[in-house]
């Protein structure tokens, strides 16, 4: 095994390892944090993959961005979520088995595919490059992602404003 490879199975351990503590954490605050960690491993599978561009918009967006803002809007609304429920769903026992199996289908299904063992083409730096300047062209451009970008921006910021109305204080 090259060192790239063992780095890979390190960081994927870790990203899955951690994505499992976002869904079993009983506090809201540390499935965040354990989000965050999650987030960043991809980050660093993106950099393995030699996607620069793809690293730096999930450490500056997701990490950055949302998973910040989850962080504020739990810390904001603590007094509102005072739920004294159960927290796991009654019928866990049934969903284990199930996602068990469509695990394991899936792997099945990935190791009938002949693209795990093909190489891909190695691209010249001009081509790469090519490919980023096309990705911030369509970002940007009327006729591209710009009004999804731009949604993405409001949806934030309304959440963020919803978080404070809930958390405000009340005369």
């Amino acid at each position: 095994m090259s060192a790239e490879q063992i780095i890979f199975l390190l960081i994927a351990g870790i990203s899955l390892g951690a994505a499992l503590m976002v869904v079993i954490a009983k506090n809201l605050i540390h499935a965040a944090l354990w989000l965050v960690v999650t987030l960043f491993g991809v980050a660093i599978l993106y950099v393995l993959l030699e996607a620069g561009f793809f690293a730096v918009v999930q450490v500056v967006i997701y990490i950055g961005a949302i998973a910040i803002l989850f962080i504020f809007a739990a810390m904001l609304t603590r007094r509102v979520m005072k739920d004294s429920g159960p927290q796991t769903n009654s019928y866990w026992w049934l969903a284990a088995p199930v996602a068990a199996i469509l695990f394991g289908g899936l792997v099945w299904m990935m190791s009938q595919w002949n693209g795990f063992t093909t190489e891909l083409p190695s691209m010249t730096s001009e081509v790469k490059s090519g490919l980023v300047t096309k990705l911030g062209k369509a970002l940007v451009s009327t006729n591209g992602y710009v009004l999804p970008f731009e949604m993405a921006s409001i949806l934030l910021v309304a959440a963020f404003i919803g978080a404070i109305w809930v958390a405000r204080e009340r005369k």
